[in-house]
């Protein structure tokens, strides 16, 4: 009897070791394929997205307003890009040289030409985004035609914009410019015709605004302009669209094969840029591309 029972209780224990082992083993199998793919979905899930960092040296308006209008886009392309405002604008391309920036986005390609030989700038120009159109501004005249003789002229006294100056000038039939100028620098004592005997007060850009109420008029940079709040449909002339003094990227040479550098290009070329460029500023900015 003893015996028996033994044989039973045996039995018993080897049957159920067996299905135990038999679930164990299902239950394993079942798990192991979820297992295994486990961890590669999480590893997609998790793994942070790489943001890469762009420093943009810009004049204020309208420079920066148009890369915070394409700050959105480089975001989904990841380039968190960083709006630089100095409160010098001549120091933004030092600021580059220095590598303080990636690029800067404040001049166009003569301003560039008259000062990178003396200042050993080994810059790079990228692309073309828009012109801002140089106009003559007076706060006592109505027409070129109210123009007297020996009025007083304000124009920006830096090489490239003074010369850009006397151009739009000369254009208007005002004066005259010796023949042979063709490194966009003049002053006032390259002018070999002046039949109104006009005086020229030259003075840094950003006074310009300031100075009107002395002066009989003066030609104004359309960046100025719009920073000093003055209409720039109130211009009594102003280039034509046709002007080469288009605003660009600016880089250190061998940054534009950079990716975020193309990045940044092709979202200021895009055709929703453009678009931004003629409802918000109308006359005062044209794209350049």
């Amino acid at each position: 009897m003893v015996k028996k029972g033994l044989g039973v209780l045996f039995a018993v224990f080897v049957g159920a070791s067996v299905l135990v082992a038999g679930c164990g083993s299902s239950s394993s199998t079942q798990a192991q394929p979820s297992n295994q793919a486990q961890p590669s979905n999480q590893g997609q899930a998790t793994e942070p997205k790489k943001e890469v960092t762009l420093k943009i040296g810009a004049a204020p308006v309208p420079h920066a307003e148009i890369l915070e209008f394409i700050k959105p886009k480089l975001k989904e392309e990841g380039i968190n890009l960083d709006v630089v405002i100095l409160d010098d604008e001549g120091q933004l391309n030092p600021a580059l040289k220095d590598n303080q920036i990636d690029a800067n986005f404040f001049q166009h390609v003569p301003y560039l030409d008259s000062v990178k030989t003396e200042k050993g700038f080994d810059f790079v120009v990228t692309t073309k985004v828009h012109v801002e159109p140089i106009g003559f501004y007076s706060d006592k005249l109505k027409s070129k035609d109210d123009i007297k003789e020996g009025a007083k002229i304000g124009i920006p006294n830096n090489p490239s914009n003074e010369f850009r100056a006397l151009t739009l000038l000369q254009e208007q039939g005002l004066i005259k410019l010796k023949d042979g100028l063709t490194t966009y620098e003049a002053t006032p004592k390259d002018i070999v015709e002046n039949p109104k005997k006009l005086e020229f007060i030259e003075a840094e850009a950003a006074t310009l605004p300031r100075a009107l109420p002395d002066l009989d008029g003066a030609v104004i940079n359309t960046n100025v302009v719009l920073e000093a709040k003055i209409d720039p449909n109130s211009a009594l002339f102003r280039e034509g669209a046709n002007s080469p003094y288009a605003n660009v990227i600016v880089v250190r040479k061998g940054d534009e094969n950079r990716d975020e550098i193309k990045k940044l290009d092709a979202a200021l070329t895009a055709p929703e840029v453009k678009k931004f460029i003629e409802d918000k500023y109308g006359v005062a900015v044209v794209p350049a591309f």
